[in-house]
């Protein structure tokens, strides 16, 4: 990366934009883009040797770890899912009061017997008895789901990868159980599920982070002190 040029990952869409492009207008840093709001580029004016990607959330973190960013916002939920070699190369710099979410363990309303993850260890060995398979989990936090299920004790499972909308998978067949990102839990209860009393896995909200392999350029903390 050269030490000429910084360049800082922003969320292309989702629940963090708008929140991180709040951060920019409150410090007078005004992102400017040469073919409008559909642009994937952007800079910041008065700032040269600033760029300005629009990213998947997702994406951003992946994009520090390998030093093609070397300033990104993102969730600390998908930090937290990215494999741990990811992790060791990206610093959280701040925490922000926006984009809070919990990462939940959901479950349908008619689950009457199930409140706790000891009543959900019991439903999946009784699913692996009688019924001769694992219980599904949907998720979009595989890496999270599979670590919080094993140490509460629940090992009879299997991951279902949600590509959508992951609070509908119980109720066409594709399993029995979710977890979920959630800011009220307005959306499970509308869709009958339930969050479990235990089934916190991972409190979120957006981050500031930045590149260890960009620890060196010049220019890196001058802009962290502005933002």
């Amino acid at each position: 990366m050269s030490n000429s040029i910084l360049k800082i990952g922003i969320p292309s869409k989702g629940r963090l934009r708008s929140g991180v492009l709040n951060i920019f207008k409150r410090k007078k840093l005004k992102i400017l883009s040469e073919r409008g709001e559909r642009d994937l580029f952007g800079f910041i004016r008065g700032e040269k040797n600033i760029i300005i990607n629009y990213l998947h959330a997702r994406e951003i973190i992946e994009r520090l770890a390998d030093g093609s960013l070397d300033i990104g916002f993102s969730g600390y939920d998908l930090l937290m899912e990215s494999e741990i070699n990811i992790q060791k190369k990206v610093i959280v710099k701040k925490k922000y009061d926006f984009g809070e979410a919990t990462l939940v363990v959901a479950i349908p309303d008619d689950w009457i017997d199930v409140q706790t993850m000891p009543d959900l260890e019991e439903i999946a060995f009784e699913f692996k008895e009688k019924k001769r398979n694992r219980l599904r989990i949907a998720t979009k936090y595989p890496n999270l789901t599979r670590d919080f299920m094993f140490s509460r004790g629940v090992t009879q499972f299997k991951l279902v990868k949600s590509l959508g909308a992951t609070e509908i998978y119980p109720f066409t067949g594709s399993s029995e159980i979710i977890t979920d990102i959630t800011s009220t839990g307005a959306t499970l209860k509308a869709n009958k599920l339930r969050i479990l009393k235990d089934g916190m896995i991972l409190n979120s909200q957006a981050c500031l982070m930045t590149s260890k392999k960009s620890r060196e350029i010049k220019s890196l903390k001058r802009v962290l002190n502005k933002l």
